[in-house]
């Protein structure tokens, strides 16, 4: 007769058993366990929490709202973005804790939506999701070579940099990229974990530093939190709002937890605390950073128009010394190369969730891990390509790309707000009650409308023109790069995929006895009986959850 499991034995065997489970729920929502789950809470969070890189993007893009608002536009426009941020990832929390799978928002659409147009607006919504997460991957190369540049101007005045030099440091980063998530995906929780731990200490080292070697001559605290200046020709009230897109930039991307779940332990309960979790660490030491660096500034409109940038011009002004403002520099350039690695995992992870569902050309190549490997490697070479694409486009025109990494945050932002904005349009009653992240009705009403409101607002204010007058030179291309987003996605659903998309496996769980399964070209939900297309009796609002959820295949 065998003993008892030794501890270790026995949290193994649980372990195990967790990891089965997650495999099985996996396989309710259409797709086998491919990926391992490698991740756990922590470096899941730390995987997020590096991708929005807050305080170094606030730092990198503070002359975005300096002009626009002023220092009351940095510091508070970044609460304003955090508190409807946090909004939005709420809201998007409910359904990963629902359905739990990597392609995230066209997924979840497919499930809410109406039936008759259930597959179109999930084939609309994942390409504009896919393009958004590619153009996004190269944001991090695109920052990291401006830092690093920022360097040589700062040491180097008379030095005039060529755009074929910001291309190759650009290739260099994306290339480090691709080799760490080729070669190295075991070592990517530790990677994430590192990002985290480099992430806080240089915001704590920088901050102190700062405020060590500037200290006693600092700048009141009125001009910090109540400075307000226009110099972008808008009238007032606009000009602050656009200062908003500062905060809105930094944090972007955190549906990243979602296109990364399936490698994680129970992801239907870590994946909703990871997504909020990351926001408020975000704006709090956002907020904490944002203020030490305007107590050390002594000459904003020098530092916007600094060749070495803002934030190394103020860390000079704050230190008087350029090789220790060069020091502190290297900590937020480390958390872009942590960045650009990660940003490009979350991109191959997205293009991989929806090629595997027939979304994208060729999506049976790009579909495919690798045995050895253990990664989706076509997918990741799709997105190095198109890296590698978009900078030479930057080659030719700065602007042109500058309107593409504009757009890849204008799109990531719209299909946030499509599955909430279809679960308020249909009663919020489209999602199982029994979830792990459920907020009560009343709040999640709030939530949700807040949340779109949100999207609505700075979707809008994306596409503004900068200044004004408007020139060629300061016109905001952004609208035309995500036009272009737009308009390729319809096209390739009315000449391919309104013919070929099949869209995943739709499992609605939760809906009670009365359960009914219905299907239209491919896709199938279970609805509540007596619920039509448009529809719901009130008995269904109250109904439990299903002991065996309706599995149809799309």
């Amino acid at each position: 007769m065998a003993g008892p499991l030794s501890p270790a034995r026995s949290r193994d065997a649980r372990y195990d058993q967790v990891i089965a489970q997650d495999a099985a729920t996996l396989a309710q929502l259409g797709h086998k366990q491919e990926l391992k789950r490698n991740f756990s809470m922590l470096s899941m969070l730390g995987l997020a929490f590096a991708i929005l890189n807050t305080w170094t993007a606030l730092a990198a893009s503070i002359s975005l709202a300096l002009p626009s608002g002023g220092p009351s536009a940095v510091i508070w426009g970044l609460v304003v973005a955090g508190v409807c941020n946090l909004c939005l990832a709420a809201s998007l929390a409910e359904f990963l804790s629902a359905y739990p799978t990597a392609g995230g928002q066209y997924h979840w659409a497919a499930i809410v939506a109406w039936r008759r147009w259930s597959r179109g607006i999930s084939y609309v919504t994942g390409w504009i999701n896919v393009s958004g997460w590619v153009a996004l991957a190269s944001t991090g190369g695109l920052l990291g070579s401006t830092l690093v540049l920022n360097i040589v101007a700062l040491l180097h005045p008379d030095f005039e940099p060529q755009p074929w030099h910001q291309f190759l440091m650009y290739l260099a980063f994306t290339l480090l990229a691709f080799a760490i998530n080729a070669f190295g995906t075991r070592l990517l929780p530790l990677i994430t974990k590192a990002a985290l731990l480099w992430s806080l200490a240089g915001f704590v080292i920088v901050s102190i530093t700062i405020l060590a070697c500037a200290a006693p001559d600092f700048q009141s605290g009125a001009f910090v939190y109540g400075r307000f200046t226009n110099e972008v020709g808008w009238p007032d009230g606009i000009a602050w709002l656009l200062g908003l897109l500062q905060g809105a930039f930094s944090l972007t991307g955190f549906d990243a937890v979602a296109h990364m779940i399936e490698e994680i332990p129970q992801p239907q309960v870590r994946g909703p605390r990871i997504m909020l979790a990351c926001i408020g660490i975000g704006v709090a030491t956002g907020f904490v950073f944002l203020s030490c660096l305007l107590f050390c500034a002594r000459d904003l409109d020098g530092a916007i128009a600094s060749p070495a940038g803002p934030l190394l011009r103020i860390f000079a002004d704050a230190t008087g010394s350029p090789a220790g403002s060069v020091c502190l520099l290297v900590f937020p350039i480390g958390c872009v190369t942590f960045a650009a690695t990660l940003l490009m995992t979350t991109s191959s992870r997205m293009s991989y969730a929806f090629a595997r569902d027939g979304g994208l050309p060729f999506s049976g190549v790009l579909a495919r891990v690798h045995g050895r490997l253990d990664v989706p490697l076509n997918a990741l070479l799709w997105t190095a390509g198109w890296a590698a694409v978009f900078g030479c486009i930057f080659l030719g025109s700065t602007s042109t790309f500058n309107a593409i990494t504009s757009a890849s945050v204008v799109a990531l932002g719209v299909t946030y707000a499509i599955p909430p904005t279809i679960n308020v349009l249909r009663g919020r009653r489209m999602l199982p009650p029994d979830r792990p992240f459920r907020m009560p009705e009343l709040l999640g009403w709030v939530v949700n409308l807040v949340g779109i409101a949100w999207t609505v607002l700075t979707t809008v204010l994306f596409v503004f023109p900068p200044a004004l007058p408007v020139t060629s030179a300061n016109m905001n291309y952004c609208v035309a790069a995500f036009g272009i987003m737009l308009l390729l996605s319809l096209l390739t659903w009315v000449l391919d995929g309104r013919k070929n998309y099949k869209g995943p496996l739709i499992v609605v769980a939760g809906i009670g006895r009365g359960d009914k399964t219905a299907s239209v070209e491919g896709v199938s939900t279970a609805l509540p009986a007596g619920e039509e297309d448009g529809g719901a009796t009130p008995a269904s609002k109250a109904a439990t959850a299903a002991t065996k959820p309706a599995v149809s295949r799309s």
